[in-house]
Formats: C-alpha cells, sequence, structure tokens
C-alpha cells in the first residue's frame, strides 16, 4: 500500500476555473463535464474548491435573484483547500479524506501547482481492490504456510488506521494526519491545537483490577471523549494510556475550556479507583496551539509542548489541565496556565 502513490490513481485531465469565473459558468461544466465540483486555480496553484454541496447550500439566498448568474466562485468556493502531493501515498491520502471528511483532493506538483484531481472514491475503491488481495493471498497461504503468509499478514495489519483496542485512530494515521494539518495551518497561517490525555495512577489500577479492567478502562475513556468533541475534531491513541485530540481551527482558549470540561465530565463518572487518592479514576491533560503567525515548524514541536503540559500536570497533582507558553518550552519554567485556570477571553 505504501508503493502506490496519488499520482497512479488521480484524473489528470481536470477542468479548472478562475476565482473570477461567474458561478453559473461553473455550474454549466460541472454539468457539461459531470463533474460533482471543480477546482479553483490562480496561478496554477489551487485556491479553493466548489462542490454541489457549496452550491445546494446556497441556492436558498439567491432563488429568484437574478444577481445569482454574476456571482464570482471565489465568494462561494470552499478555502483553503487541502491538498495533496503527487507523491503522497494511498494509506496518507486515505487518512486525509476520511478523517477531515474530504470527498476531493487536490494533487499538487513539487511547487504546489495543480496537476490532478483524486477522489474519495478512488482512494477507498484502491484500498479495498489491496485488502481483497491480501486476503486471498492469506486464504491461499493458510495450507502452504510459507513466507508470503507472515509478509501478507504484515501488509494486512499496516492497512489499519483504527487502533483495535480503543477503536479510535492508531499512531501511524495520527501521524499523516499531524502532518498534513500542520502543513495546511502553516501554509495558510491557520491556528490548531493539540490535547494530550492521560490516565492518572494507570500502573496502580492494572495492578490491582488486572489488565482486562485496563483494558476496558482505556476504551471507555477513549468513548467518553469521543463523544465530548466535535465532528471536525480527531481522536488517536498515542502511545500506552495516552489518547490525543486534533482540534482544527481552535485557539489555546476554546482548547482550554474543552479538555476543562472533559476531565469533569469524566470524573464524575466516577469510576472506582482504590489505588488513587482521589478513589476514582481521573486524567491529566496538556494542551499547545499552533499560532496563526509563528508556532512551531513541525507538529512534533507542537506535540512535545502539549506532553511538557502533560508532565506538569501529573507533577503538580493530577486531574487537571496544563497549557506551557511556548516561549517558555525550553527551559523549566512555571506553567502559564495550570490546575483547571482557563485564561479570560482576551
Amino acid at each position: 500500500m505504501d508503493d502506490i502513490r496519488v499520482r497512479d490513481l488521480m484524473s489528470s485531465n481536470v477542468v479548472s476555473i478562475q476565482p473570477q469565473t461567474g458561478l453559473m459558468t461553473a455550474i454549466q461544466a460541472m454539468l457539461d463535464n459531470r463533474y460533482s465540483c471543480m477546482v479553483v486555480v490562480e496561478d496554477r496553484l489551487p485556491a479553493g474548491i466548489v462542490t454541489e454541496r457549496d452550491i445546494v447550500r446556497l441556492a436558498p439566498r439567491f432563488l429568484g435573484d437574478r444577481s445569482f448568474v454574476s456571482i464570482p466562485v471565489a465568494e462561494v468556493m470552499s478555502a483553503p483547500v487541502m491538498t495533496v502531493s503527487e507523491t503522497t501515498t494511498l494509506f496518507d491520502a486515505l487518512v486525509v479524506s476520511s478523517s477531515q471528511k474530504i470527498r476531493h483532493l487536490p494533487v499538487v506538483d513539487g511547487q504546489g501547482r495543480m496537476t490532478g484531481l483524486v477522489t474519495q472514491s478512488d482512494l477507498v475503491q484502491a484500498h479495498f481492490r489491496i485488502f481483497e488481495r491480501q486476503r486471498a493471498i492469506i486464504e491461499r497461504s493458510v495450507r502452504e504456510r510459507t513466507r508470503e503468509l507472515q509478509q501478507a499478514n504484515e501488509q494486512l495489519h499496516s492497512l489499519s488506521m483504527v487502533d483495535a483496542l480503543t477503536g479510535i485512530g492508531n499512531r501511524r494515521a495520527m501521524q499523516v494526519d499531524l502532518d498534513h494539518t500542520h502543513r495546511q495551518a502553516v501554509r495558510y497561517k491557520r491556528a490548531y491545537s493539540v490535547a494530550l490525555f492521560d490516565v492518572d495512577y494507570f500502573k496502580l489500577y492494572n495492578d490491582f483490577y488486572g489488565h482486562k479492567a485496563g483494558d476496558a478502562a482505556l476504551r471507555l475513556i477513549a468513548e467518553h471523549l469521543q463523544a465530548g468533541i466535535r465532528k471536525s475534531d480527531r481522536l488517536y491513541r498515542y502511545g500506552g494510556e495516552e489518547i490525543l485530540l486534533m482540534l482544527p481551527e481552535t485557539n489555546l482558549h476554546s482548547a482550554l475550556i474543552l479538555a476543562e470540561r472533559t476531565l469533569a465530565g469524566f470524573a464524575a463518572l466516577n469510576i472506582a479507583h482504590e489505588q488513587s487518592p482521589f478513589g476514582h479514576i481521573t486524567i491529566s491533560c496538556g494542551v499547545a496551539c499552533q499560532l496563526e503567525d509563528g508556532g512551531f515548524p513541525t507538529w512534533e514541536g507542537l506535540v512535545d509542548l502539549a506532553d511538557r503540559g502533560l508532565y506538569a500536570s501529573k507533577g503538580s497533582g493530577r486531574n487537571r489541565v496544563t497549557a506551557i507558553a511556548p516561549e517558555d518550552a525550553m527551559d523549566d519554567s512555571t506553567p502559564r496556565f495550570s490546575t483547571g485556570k482557563v485564561p479570560e477571553s482576551p
């Protein structure tokens, strides 16, 4: 699956339009070519995308209004547009498409110029073909017990984007999603936040209640987190009992509020933990935000800052949220926000 690239799946003869193109012209082009979207391109660089959903959402505002004809697509397109490169793997493109619920992905070359378009259907069909091929190899190899069986099992496992225990995204999918989200945030100067959650005194819980109970607790925590987030937010198992929450288009203030509400809601479940000083299972959290102007050059720096906040939460009593100021990330200075203190809105 890693050797299949987007360039092998994309449509290269894509009809694109300019930002100043009239909306009715774009709609007619969609009808003539039986397209479900039109990519808006400026100087060969993708500037936005107009989809059937955009048009349906816009139509009620202009029913009976003749000015509808003269509207340029720049006023209705979705922007900025998420893109993938020609060398993006099938797995990576599928993670981006499914996690961010994107049906159409413009494909760009090394200079950011559009060279094609790949759809979610293209990706899913290719994924299904590979999955079926690997399954056939496994079935054929059951009798033979050859090395091919082991290789096929490993490849089949690599197709998964979901953590088997918790049902949320796995670490590999997380890395792909973070990489694409961060590059888009830097390119278009967009803010996003990450929150890193960790179960307090989890080893003591496992030792006292058993690993099956520990697994059940992790599943319950993942379900609790999933139930309290927006559709655009994404959850991933970071490792062990740590869970990462990605919050697109979210500043630090909003991320802190969500994290505090999440911790309070989970503590209210009052799941017994006799080995904890709280008497029930609690969660600690570290939060960090990629600023619109500046921020970290890579997502690893942002997650590391959230991890520092989590470490500070653990060190200052647990069952709390901490965000460390980016300028303090290189030293051991006191966290800017801690112990459940949510900063006032500016």
